[in-house]
């Protein structure tokens, strides 16, 4: 039987935008998925992004630097977007009214104003798919992860800590760019940039903020700039919070430590989540992407269990099951999961992308991490 073709845009040709289009150009790779997607327009503002494209994907139906042109297209079904934030609002609404569903990345808006609006033009649009991107969560052994909280071996929990680690701003002499600048990136700093994808398996889980007490860092206050003169370097390079939660399965609260870090000595791209409950504990982490961390509650002694998984993914692959998975991997398997729900809207994917109200709750957890900062105490969150 002819597979159903999905007809792609991107906007936004940097390092996600290349990523993405690898993955749809290797789909091969995938097994048991009922529909393909097909690049079929770009847009970028930078014509020299074209050449990558152009040479890979000689059949494009569209390039332009205007991105309402490629919305005009009527065969692209859907939109991918990667661009500076204070974008999001702007051509995230103007897609989803144009009739397209959307992937968009993270934070699905600048601050909660843009994100209020993204989700008003959502509702008026009922019939669209609108998904934010989060790939961590697609790892194997994170997947395992998820399997053993949704079977609540954990017991009651204790605490959990979900964090991105980057160390790249380590060089003090790193060239400021976008994500250094508020009135680009926005005043979230790092937790915009970096903190949906600490949260996706947390929201999804049902565990939502009660309260929160943050603790920021601008750490480098000034960089060079492209003409190497010292500029000032406003957004906030490390934050913790640490927030209060409940559990629904258990209706106790618990303590959750989330953690987004551009300086982060030692880790080029590090993210992880660790579960901590009285009857059992998981983590995993990408620093060690095949290993499966466990271990069960028994007496005064515990001992954690690694089980090395391979690449068996939700959706499955080519790829013998004994084989590493990797980033692009995760990547490829976070489209497959939208183009699922694109291809059927009662898809039974086991983990489905984020939805826009949990970027909803995320951008409530970090104004209130903002207003945290800056009174130095506990702020409680509207349910």
């Amino acid at each position: 039987m002819e597979r159903k073709k999905i007809r792609i845009g991107i906007i936004g040709l940097g390092l996600m935008g290349r990523e993405f289009a690898s993955s749809l150009a290797r789909w091969c790779h995938l097994l048991d998925i009922s529909a393909i997607p097909v690049l079929a327009g770009i847009c970028s503002t930078g014509k020299s992004e074209w050449d990558w494209f152009s040479e890979h994907f000689p059949d494009l139906l569209i390039k332009t630097d205007d991105y309402r042109e490629l919305l005009k297209i009527k065969e692209i079904d859907a939109v991918y977007c990667a661009v500076p934030h204070d974008l999001h609002e702007k051509i995230y609404i103007d897609t989803i009214n144009s009739g397209k569903h959307l992937l968009g990345e993270k934070p699905f808006g600048i601050d909660k104003s843009a994100n209020d609006n993204i989700l008003k033009a959502i509702d008026d649009h009922p019939e669209l798919i609108v998904r934010c991107s989060s790939e961590f969560p697609y790892f194997p052994a994170c997947q395992e992860l998820i399997k053993f909280l949704r079977e609540g071996k954990y017991g009651r929990l204790i605490e959990v800590r979900s964090g991105f680690h980057h160390s790249s701003d380590m060089d003090l002499n790193k060239p400021v760019n976008w994500k250094r600048m508020v009135k680009i990136n926005g005043e979230y700093g790092c937790m915009g940039d970096l903190g949906m994808h600490t949260l996706h398996i947390p929201f999804r889980m049902g565990w939502k903020p009660l309260s929160v007490y943050a603790d920021l860092q601008n750490i480098a206050e000034t960089r060079p700039d492209q003409q190497g003169v010292m500029v000032p370097c406003d957004t906030w390079d490390n934050a913790v919070l640490t927030c209060r939660s409940i559990d629904p399965r258990t209706e106790k609260e618990f303590s959750m430590v989330i953690e987004t870090k551009r300086m982060a000595p030692g880790a080029t791209n590090t993210w992880f989540i660790e579960v901590y409950g009285t009857e059992g504990s998981a983590r995993f982490s990408t620093q060690h992407p095949k290993a499966f961390m466990y271990l069960k509650t028994t007496g005064k002694e515990q001992g954690w269990v690694t089980i090395d998984i391979g690449s068996q993914s939700a959706i499955p692959t080519i790829t013998g099951g004994i084989f590493e998975f990797g980033f692009s991997d995760a990547v490829q398997q976070m489209i497959a999961a939208f183009i699922s729900e694109l291809s059927d809207k009662n898809s039974n994917h086991p983990f489905k992308n984020v939805t826009p109200p949990e970027t909803s709750l995320s951008h409530k957890l970090f104004t209130a991490a903002l207003e945290s900062h800056y009174s130095g105490k506990k702020i409680f969150l509207d349910s």
